[in-house]
């Protein structure tokens, strides 16, 4: 590992009963990459989300952490019980003593000031997906991993989301591993994609992956067709 390596996965194999749900996976995360990982339902994307952040120990292989590293986890869905009244401002400050400046200058960049008050249950998806956001940011990671990030979120919003991620890596430098079905902006939206299913399909820069048989096997020619298109016209 360099000194900007965040996090490096060593030949990773996980099984859960008789069922191989990844099979030699290797990739490594600097600071300042967006790596994104895509792939079918049941292609292992989320076992190997939880490996990296250590709630599975994987049955073969290995993953060495940058010394002293911390992770800010942006989960794909939060459940919340209706009847129990929690604001958002509640919620942001759960299990923690907050840093009142960094609360101030991420509600800020984020652009929630006006929810503070809401109750959790009365927020959009795209709303929710911001303070799930701003929860994840206020641990000061080194590394960010966002589980389908625009999971519930109109086009409008997924485009801001999109632009305010690359900022994060820009303006801090962050390493982010982003989750995703999404086979257009997402793609159009990192820095490296691994195409995952059970084992490494392909993996390089999104315009190679989108052209590569077995991206094109999984997700079929009009998806490398559009994000072509997409790409070329991105602001």
């Amino acid at each position: 590992m360099t000194s900007d390596t965040l996090i490096k996965a060593h030949n990773i194999s996980v099984t859960f009963q008789q069922h191989i749900a990844l099979k030699d996976i290797s990739l490594s995360l600097n600071r300042g990459e967006i790596l994104t990982l895509i792939g079918p339902n049941g292609a292992g994307k989320t076992t190997l989300v939880r490996v990296i952040l250590g709630l599975i120990q994987p049955h073969t292989g290995h993953i060495v952490r940058a010394p002293n590293l911390r992770i800010g986890y942006m989960p794909q869905q939060w459940v919340i019980d209706p009847s129990l009244p929690i604001t958002v401002t509640r919620f942001l400050n759960l299990n923690r003593t907050q840093n009142p400046d960094l609360l101030e200058h991420t509600l800020a960049e984020l652009k929630i000031h006006s929810l503070l008050n809401r109750p959790l249950q009365n927020i959009s998806g795209g709303e929710m997906r911001r303070v799930l956001l701003a929860k994840a940011l206020l641990q000061q990671p080194d590394l960010l991993v966002l589980d389908e990030p625009i999971q519930g979120v109109d086009v409008i919003g997924q485009y801001e989301l999109y632009e305010l991620i690359a900022q994060l890596r820009t303006q801090r430098g962050y390493g982010i591993l982003m989750v995703s079905h999404d086979l257009y902006l997402v793609m159009a939206a990192t820095d490296y994609v691994i195409c995952l299913n059970q084992t490494i399909c392909c993996s390089g820069r999104p315009k190679t992956v989108s052209q590569h048989p077995a991206y094109v096997k999984l997700f079929g020619t009009r998806a490398g067709r559009d994000l072509a298109i997409y790409t070329h016209h991105h602001p």
